[in-house]
């Protein structure tokens, strides 16, 4: 099986910001992770990424947040999906 393509979204925020969502299914897990997905998800504010979920190779599944690296745990893409958004919504509050 190669990778296959599953969502691949960039929404424009009213301010010029955007986020994107890029998932892909893979054939084995992504070194670090325990999950078919290689993922990255990124809000874009002023040309700087402010947000990133992702499952770089041997680092698995963490998030980027103002520079600063966290780990994630993953239960499943709906979660992931429902986590990046609460959180983009919660900074674009700021």
């Amino acid at each position: 099986m190669k990778a296959q393509l599953l969502l691949n979204q960039r929404h424009q925020l009213a301010d010029g910001a955007f986020m994107e969502l890029v998932i892909w299914r893979v054939p084995t897990p992504v070194r670090g992770s325990k999950h078919t997905y290689k993922y990255r998800f990124a809000l874009v504010e002023n040309d700087v990424c402010t947000l990133r979920y992702d499952n770089e190779a041997g680092k698995g599944d963490h998030r980027h947040i103002d520079g600063q690296e966290f780990a994630y745990e993953f239960v499943d893409m709906d979660t992931l999906i429902a986590d990046f958004r609460v959180e983009v919504g919660a900074r674009r509050q700021k």
